[in-house]
C-alpha cells in the first residue's frame, strides 16, 4: 500500500490531504528515531491506520512500507510492550492475499516481498509468545490461500503459489529452525513452529535450507520432550520424513547418526512398542522404525553402543523364542495391518544390523537363527499369532529371506538348527502337488500365485549362500542327505513343467540349482561321480538353448553362466563324465556358443575348452566340427585372436604381420602406461596381460590341438597363426623387458654376466619378432604368386571359352551357308570327299576285299552310317529315302521300299505313268 493510500484512508470521506512529499508515512511520526521526521509528520494512532489496512487486502508495491512499520514496531517492544498488540495485528494483514496491479508485479517486487518476508524469521526473536504463533500462523496461511475478501478494481491476486515462492527465495525455514533454540521449554510456540515447518519442508528448496540448519538432529534430540498433546512426536517425525525424502539422504543420515539421537530413537520406539495401544500409536511406532532402519544403513551410526541392536533383536525374535525380558514378557501382536508391518520391518533391519560383525553375538544371544527357521516348514495354523493365510505366507518368504542374509554368519547356530534338515525338507514340500495355495500378493511372493515357485526361489538362495561359504562340514552333510540327487529331480521337473508366465523365475532357480551343485561338486571326484549322466544331460539340454533368448533379458545369460560353470566344477576331472559329455558333442555345443561372438562367454568357454583338451578325445571331435559356412574350430580360434587384438589396439598391418618386433604383442594399454618399479609379489602390466584377455587360452587350446595340419585355414589365418604359435616366446621376452626396464629406471647396475644375458635374452625375443615377420611375408608373397598363377589360369580359361564360342559361331554360319546355298553344300560335299580319299591307304594287300563305306549319290555333308531309322513320310507316297539313289536299282522293293527307276515307253498315245509298287 502506498503512503498516499495510507493517509487518504486516514481522513474523513470528502476530505483532501494535503502532502509536502509522496513519501510521507504519518505513522512513523509515532515509530521512527528521526527526529526531524517526528517534527514534520503529524502523529496518528497506529490502530487506527492498521485498521485501515485491515480493511483491503494489500498490494505487492505497499508490501515493503508495510513490514517496515512492523520492523520498527517489533524493535520498540522491549521497551514499549503496548507495541506487541500493533505488532500483532499488522502480522495479521500477512494472511491476507497479495495483489497485483500488473501482471509483472509478481516478478518486479520479488526480491522486496522475499525480504520482507524473511523478517518473519527474525521477528522470532521476539520474545513474545502471541507474536510467535502468529508468525506460524501466517507461514501456515501461505499454503492455505482464501480468495480476496472483495473484489478491488485495477487490482488481482497474486498466484497461490507466491507467498511459498517467496518464503524460499527469503530463506525463512532456515530461520525458523534456529528460533526452535529459543523455544526449550515453550511448548505451545514449539507446536507451533514445527506445525509451520512440516508445511516449509514440503518442498525441496526448503529442506536444504532446514538441513543446512542441522534441522534433524535438532528435532531429533527432543523427540522426548514432554509433549501430553502427541504433536511433537509427530510433527517431528513427518519433518524428518520430508527431510530424507527432499534433500540430501545421506546428509540427513550423517545428522542423525550421533549418539544423543539414536538414543531418543530408541527411548520413543519403546514407549511406543510396550505402550502403544492406538492404531495412531502404532502407525507412528512404525515410522519411527522406518527411520531407525535407514540410520542404521551408515555404519558409523552407534546403533550397538546405545544398545538399539539388542532391543530391535528381541523385538523381532520374541514371538518365536521366549524371552523373560520384562520388556516383551507380556507382549503380544495382533493380525492388524500395523503389527504385520512391524514385522516385516523388524526382519528387513535385522539384514541391515547384521552387516556390522560385532553384532553377530547380539544374533546369536538373540536366537535369531531358531526364531526364523520356525518360518521354514509347511504352513499350518500358527501357535502364537492368528496370521491370516497371506499374511503368513509373505512373512515365512520374508523370513527365509533374511536366513539369506544372517545364517552364513552363524554357521554354528546354523547346524545345531538342522538347517540343511529343514531346508531339504521344505524343498520336498515345494516340489510336493497338494492342495496349498499361494497368494503372491507379497515383492517376496512375485511370480507365485497358484504355485511354490516363490518358497522354492527364495529356499535355493538360502542353500546357495550356504553352499558358497565353502564350510566342508555343511556341504558334507548336504551331500549325505542326498542333495545333489534331489536337486537335479527339481531341475527335471521345471524343464517338465514350464510356464512361460513364470520363466524368469525357473530361469533363476535353475541357475541357483546348478551354482548349488557347482559348490558341492567341485574338487571332489565322488560327488562328480554322484552328479553322474544325469547332470551332464541337464547341462546338455540348457547348451541347446536357442541362440537368440540370450537376448531376451529373462534370465538366460545368468542360466548360462551357470551351466559353464557347472561344466567347470562338475565334469571336468571326471573321466567317465568327459566321455560322456564328448559322446553326446557337448564339445560341438561349447564351439557353436563360441561362435556366437559374444565377449561375455569366450573367456569361461575358452578356459572349459583348455581343459577338456587334456582328455586325448577331444581333439577329434574339435577338429571334425564345423560351423556356418564350413568354418572349422581352429579358423574359429584364430578369428577371435584378431579380433581380440583389434579391441586391445595391437599394432598390425593390413595383411596382419608384426609391425614392432620388439614389442609384438603390446596393446594400446600397455604402451599408454609407463614401466613403474613394482615389488617381487605385484604382477606387472605384461603378466596382468595374460590373464585379462583371451589370447593365452588361444594359445592354449591350439597348441593342444597341435599347430601343424589344422584344417580350413586361408593365408590370413596363417599369418596370424604365425604369431599365435610363438605367443610364449615373445611373452617371456615382453616380461625380461619389463625386468630390463625396472632395473634401469631403480638405477641398479647388474653385473656383467647378469648384463650379457639380459642383453642376449632381449636380443633373441627381437629376433624371434623379426623371424615371424619374415615368415608371415614369405606365406604373404607365396600367396600373392599363387593368386597371379590362379588369376592366369581363369584367364586361359575364358580364352579358351571364348575360342570356342568362335568356332562354334563359325560352324554355325558354314552350316546355314550349306543349306541355304546348293553350290556351296556341293563345293563342301566335294572337299569332303576329298578329305576321306586322301585319308585312305593307298597301298592295298592282295587279294583284299574292298568294303566301300561312303554312300554315293547322298546330298549331305555329315558322315553316314549303314543303317539309318527315320521317321517321315510314308514310302508308299515319296518312294523312301534311297529312291533317288543308285542303290535303289540294286535292291528289290520290300513292301513299300525303294521304287525301281523306270524308263517312260509311249503306248496306245497315251503316256504311261510309273506305278509305286
Amino acid at each position: 500500500m502506498s503512503t498516499q493510500e495510507v493517509t487518504a484512508q486516514g481522513q474523513e470521506p470528502g476530505s483532501r490531504t494535503k502532502s509536502s512529499s509522496p513519501r510521507q508515512i504519518p505513522v512513523v511520526g509515532v515509530v521512527t528515531k528521526d527526529e526531524d521526521a517526528q517534527g514534520a509528520l503529524k502523529p496518528m494512532d497506529l490502530s487506527c491506520v492498521i485498521k485501515l489496512l485491515e480493511e483491503t487486502d494489500k498490494p505487492l508495491r505497499d508490501l515493503a512500507q508495510i513490514f517496515k512499520i512492523l520492523n520498527l514496531c517489533a524493535g520498540k517492544i522491549e521497551n514499549q510492550p503496548h507495541f506487541i498488540e500493533s505488532a500483532y495485528n499488522i502480522l495479521k494483514l500477512c494472511s491476507l492475499p497479495f495483489l497485483k496491479k500488473k501482471v509483472s508485479d509478481e516478478i518486479t517486487y520479488a526480491e522486496d516481498t522475499a525480504k520482507s518476508i524473511s523478517l518473519l524469521g527474525d521477528l522470532m526473536k521476539v520474545p513474545s509468545s502471541k507474536l510467535r504463533i502468529q508468525i506460524c500462523k501466517c507461514i501456515v496461511d501461505f499454503y492455505h490461500a482464501e480468495p480476496p475478501k472483495k473484489h478491488i478494481t485495477g487490482y488481482q491476486q497474486a498466484s497461490s503459489s507466491f507467498k511459498i515462492q517467496m518464503a524460499e527465495v527469503g530463506g525463512l525455514a532456515k530461520a525458523m529452525v534456529q528460533s526452535l533454540a529459543l523455544l526449550e521449554n515453550q511448548l505451545v510456540e514449539k507446536l507451533w513452529v514445527l506445525k509451520a515447518l512440516q508445511h516449509l519442508s514440503t518442498s525441496e528448496v526448503n529442506c536444504t535450507l532446514m538441513m543446512e540448519a542441522h534441522a534433524a538432529s535438532g528435532l531429533c534430540a527432543h523427540l522426548n520432550d514432554p509433549d501430553p498433546s502427541g504433536q511433537l512426536l509427530f510433527r517431528s517425525s513427518e519433518i524428518l520424513w520430508n527431510l530424507l525424502e527432499k534433500s540430501s539422504k545421506e546428509e540427513i543420515i550423517q545428522q542423525l547418526s550421533s549418539l544423543e539421537c539414536l538414543l531418543a530413537l530408541k527411548e520413543v520406539f519403546q514407549n511406543l512398542f510396550v505402550s502403544g495401544f492406538s492404531h495412531y500409536d502404532h502407525q507412528l511406532r512404525n515410522d519411527i522404525l522406518v527411520i531407525t532402519t535407514i540410520i542404521a544403513q551408515n555404519p558409523e551410526a552407534p546403533m550397538l553402543e546405545c544398545g538399539f541392536t539388542r532391543d530391535l533383536i528381541l523385538f523381532a525374535t520374541f514371538n518365536e523364542v521366549k524371552s523373560q525380558n520384562p520388556l516383551v514378557k507380556d507382549l503380544k501382536l495382533s493380525n492388524s495391518y500395523e503389527d504385520f508391518e512391524l514385522k516385516k520391518l523388524l526382519f528387513n533391519i535385522i539384514v541391515i544390523l547384521c552387516k556390522d560383525l560385532p553384532t553377530v553375538q547380539l544374533l546369536i544371544d538373540g536366537n535369531v537363527v531358531l526364531a526364523l527357521f520356525t518360518y521354514v516348514k509347511k504352513p499350518e495354523k500358527h501357535k502364537k499369532v492368528e496370521w491370516s493365510a497371506a499374511q503368513y505366507e509373505e512373512l515365512q518368504l520374508h523370513a527365509i529371506a533374511t536366513l539369506s542374509s544372517v545364517a552364513p554368519l552363524l554357521i554354528e547356530e546354523y547346524m545345531l538348527c538342522q538347517g540343511n534338515a529343514r531346508i531339504l525338507a521344505f524343498l520336498n514340500w515345494c516340489e510336493s502337488e497338494d492342495s496349498f495355495f499361494i497368494h503372491g500378493n507379497s515383492f517376496h511372493g512375485t511370480g507365485g500365485r497358484g504355485n511354490k515357485l516363490a518358497h522354492m526361489r527364495y529356499t535355493l538362495r538360502l542353500l546357495r549362500a550356504m553352499v558358497s561359504l565353502e564350510d566342508e562340514t555343511v556341504n558334507t552333510d548336504l551331500c549325505e542327505r542326498g542333495t545333489i540327487q534331489q536337486l537335479i529331480g527339481i531341475f527335471k521337473n521345471t524343464i517338465s513343467k514350464s510356464n512361460n508366465k513364470e520363466e524368469a523365475i525357473v530361469l533363476e532357480i535353475q541357475s541357483d540349482i546348478l551354482l548349488i551343485s557347482s559348490g558341492l561338486c567341485e574338487h571332489n571326484i565322488p560327488r562328480k561321480e554322484i552328479f553322474g549322466t544325469e547332470g551332464v544331460d541337464i547341462i546338455l539340454h540348457i547348451l541347446k538353448t536357442d541362440p537368440k533368448k540370450f537376448q531376451s533379458g529373462l534370465g538366460y545369460n545368468v542360466l548360462l553362466f551357470s551351466t559353464l560353470d557347472s561344466i567347470w566344477c562338475c565334469i571336468l576331472g571326471c573321466y567317465p563324465l568327459e566321455d560322456y559329455f564328448l559322446e553326446k558333442e557337448g564339445i560341438f555345443l561349447l564351439l557353436d556358443l563360441l561362435s556366437l561372438n559374444q565377449k561375455k562367454f569366450c573367456n569361461l568357454i575358452l578356459g572349459i575348452m583348455v581343459e577338456f583338451c587334456d582328455n586325448p578325445k577331444t581333439t577329434a571331435h574339435v577338429n571334425a566340427w564345423r560351423g556356418k559356412k564350413d568354418q572349422t574350430a581352429a579358423s574359429l580360434l584364430i578369428k577371435l585372436w584378431r579380433k581380440e587384438e583389434k579391441e586391445l589396439g595391437v599394432k598390425r598391418d593390413k595383411h596382419g604381420k608384426i609391425m614392432d618386433a620388439k614389442k609384438p604383442l603390446f596393446t594400446s594399454f600397455q604402451e599408454e602406461q609407463k614401466i613403474i618399479p613394482l615389488p617381487a609379489n605385484c604382477p606387472t602390466i605384461a603378466v596382468m596381460d595374460v590373464a585379462e584377455n583371451i589370447r593365452a587360452k588361444i594359445y592354449a587350446v591350439l597348441g593342444k590341438l597341435d599347430f601343424e595340419n589344422l584344417p580350413g585355414l586361408c593365408t590370413e589365418d596363417f599369418v596370424t597363426l604365425c604369431i599365435i604359435h610363438r605367443y610364449l616366446d615373445f611373452k617371456i621376452g615382453e616380461i625380461w623387458n619389463e625386468i630390463y626396464e625396472e632395473i634401469k629406471l631403480e638405477s641398479l647396475r647388474p653385473v656383467t654376466t647378469d648384463k650379457h644375458i639380459l642383453e642376449a635374452i632381449t636380443a633373441a625375443s627381437e629376433n624371434i619378432g623379426k623371424m615371424v615377420a619374415s615368415l608371415q611375408s614369405e606365406i604373404i608373397e607365396t600367396q600373392a604368386r599363387q593368386d597371379v598363377q590362379n588369376e592366369q589360369k581363369v584367364y586361359a580359361k575364358i580364352q579358351a571359352s571364348h575360342k570356342q564360342r568362335e568356332l562354334a559361331k563359325k560352324s554355325w554360319e558354314n552350316f546355314l551357308a550349306r543349306t541355304s546355298n546348293a553350290k556351296t553344300l556341293k563345293k563342301a560335299k566335294r572337299l569332303q570327299e576329298k578329305a576321306i580319299e586322301s585319308s585312305r591307304y593307298n597301298e592295298r594287300p592282295p587279294h583284299a576285299i574292298f568294303h566301300q563305306t561312303v554312300i554315293k549319290g547322298l546330298n549331305t555333308t555329315v558322315p553316314s552310317g549303314q543303317v539309318v531309322t527315320l521317321e517321315s513320310t510314308p514310302a508308299r507316297l515319296i518312294g523312301g529315302p534311297l529312291a533317288d539313289t543308285d542303290v535303289a536299282l540294286k535292291k528289290l522293293p520290300i513292301r513299300g521300299g525303294a521304287l525301281q527307276r523306270v524308263k517312260a515307253v509311249k503306248t496306245g498315245g497315251e503316256p504311261k505313268k510309273s506305278i509305286p509298287t
